[in-house]
């Protein structure tokens, strides 16, 4: 059985600030542990599900962020960027039993996590058939693309309720919850342990119900914070500029809305 673990940081226990997240910050050196530590309580979740293989995406900033020497045996890891459009899932295919998600967090013009965005800081809000959406709508939309299920996501408080509601039996840890720019967080050891424990029931117990729907037509609208990324953005092909700052892009297949996005928002 073999699991896809894409593993963000912006959601991990404790975190509250951007400080936290950058590389090039002395506060990065505990979280960038934090986050690893909950991506190997992930790992041995699924480990004690029937998992014989997780291949974990590093998915947050430059993709280089989990300490290796920290990972079971059982995992392999791909690191940094391709320019693939799966982006965040890139590594995924039908082959895989299941999809899982650490450290994830809530949308673009969210108030529920101090780091709240969606891709990229340079968007306000990023709609997806008229509804906003996250990381994880996308993500999740990607692997059902594949035939494959999400079952388990840890994160901040919205993103858990988000997630649950596009995926229906999909299990959730909520590590965090944000108040303007603070954060009322689990510890890291509870929020491993946690972690664990969620992953191993999310895999024992896998419905069909826990891939999303997954019918056409699909209609992005990147509303950006800056109307030049948006006047820049617009000369993607099938790109529309409505307004001075949004940009809409429609499709029968997802996986042109996920190569738009890999371009509009570069």
């Amino acid at each position: 059985m073999k699991i896809f673990l894409s593993a963000d940081i912006e959601g991990t226990a404790g975190i509250a600030h951007w400080d936290e997240a950058e590389r090039t910050h002395a506060d990065y050196a505990e979280f960038r542990g934090l986050m690893t530590a909950e991506v190997v309580a992930a790992c041995e979740g699924a480990r004690a599900a029937g998992a014989t293989e997780v291949v974990i995406k590093d998915a947050h900033d430059s993709g280089r962020n989990l300490i290796l020497d920290r990972l079971p045996d059982y995992a392999r890891i791909m690191r940094g960027w391709s320019g693939h459009p799966d982006g965040m899932m890139f590594g995924l295919g039908p082959d895989f039993a299941a999809a899982i998600y650490t450290g994830y967090h809530a949308k673009a013009g969210s108030e529920a996590n101090p780091l709240a965005h969606t891709t990229t800081l340079r968007i306000s809000r990023l709609l997806l058939n008229g509804e906003v959406a996250s990381e994880f709508t996308f993500n999740a939309l990607c692997a059902a693309r594949y035939g494959v299920p999400s079952v388990f996501l840890s994160g901040d408080a919205e993103i858990c309720e988000d997630a649950r509601q596009l995926a229906p039996g999909l299990r959730t840890v909520s590590t965090i919850e944000g108040f303007g720019r603070a954060s009322l967080s689990i510890t890291p050891s509870r929020a491993c342990s946690a972690i664990r424990e969620g992953v191993a029931a999310a895999l024992s117990a896998m419905q069909p119900a826990s891939v999303p729907p997954f019918e056409g037509p699909f209609e992005i609208a990147i509303e950006f914070s800056n109307p030049t990324d948006a006047w820049r953005a617009a000369w993607y092909p099938g790109a529309e500029a409505q307004g001075s700052r949004t940009v809409v892009f429609k499709s029968q297949d997802f996986f042109e809305i996920q190569r738009a996005l890999r371009f509009l928002t570069a």
